[in-house]
């Protein structure tokens, strides 16, 4: 009889791509926008766009792990990770984030925003990164359920919730805020009306709210 397989692991170099929208000289504010699952990071920018101001630079990295979202050779999309060796796709993405930010010359100011899959992805790399935004903006998604209760008690979150979303439902939404609140997270909530989607005129008002207008 044949033993059973062993399982080993090796680290590899690879390529990864991100979209920049506005003047990197001129920004004094870097907003880092996760998309969500299947989705392209182009794509998602350009669905960020009521975010744009002359001095913000706008973000966005590609999951690393492409694929054929809708049928065979169609629409491709990405992920950030799946639950099959889910702890090294963390460790991976958490450094992939940290080299996109240093790509950009290290910027200070960076605030994240996580679109459904990617609000677990950004919560992450807020806890476990060596960046520290100045805010954290949960967009559809959770906060992931895998960090230490203290992991996010100094970053400022924004959950935001389209009062129509069928996967972020009114139940699962209840549970999310009474977890972050077992957490200690200091939270607002902003509420739009819609589903599963952005909304331009939900990004304008947080917008103005990170410049304390």
């Amino acid at each position: 009889m044949q033993p059973e397989p062993s399982e080993r692991a090796l680290e590899v170099r690879r390529t990864a791509r991100y979209f920049v929208s506005g003047d990197t000289e001129r920004a004094g504010e870097v907003w880092v926008l996760l998309h969500g699952y299947g989705q392209l990071a182009r794509d998602f920018l350009a669905g960020c766009q009521a975010l744009a101001q002359p001095d913000r630079l706008l973000v966005a990295p590609e999951g690393l792990s492409r694929f054929y979202a809708t049928g065979f050779f169609e629409a491709p999309g990405a992920s950030w990770m799946t639950r099959e060796a889910r702890l090294d796709e963390i460790r991976d993405y958490v450094r992939y984030l940290d080299a996109v930010v240093e790509d950009l010359g290290g910027p200070s100011n960076v605030i994240v925003l996580g679109f459904s899959q990617g609000a677990a992805t950004a919560s992450r790399w807020a806890a476990l990164g060596s960046v520290k935004p100045q805010k954290l903006i949960c967009w559809a998604g959770d906060v992931a359920h895998d960090l230490p209760p203290d992991a996010l008690t100094a970053v400022p979150v924004t959950m935001v919730v389209g009062d129509q979303d069928k996967l972020l439902t009114a139940a699962r939404r209840a549970e999310t805020f009474a977890r972050l609140d077992a957490m200690d997270i200091t939270y607002t909530v902003e509420r739009f009306a819609g589903g599963h989607r952005m909304d331009d005129e939900t990004l304008r008002r947080i917008s103005a709210l990170s410049r304390g207008v």
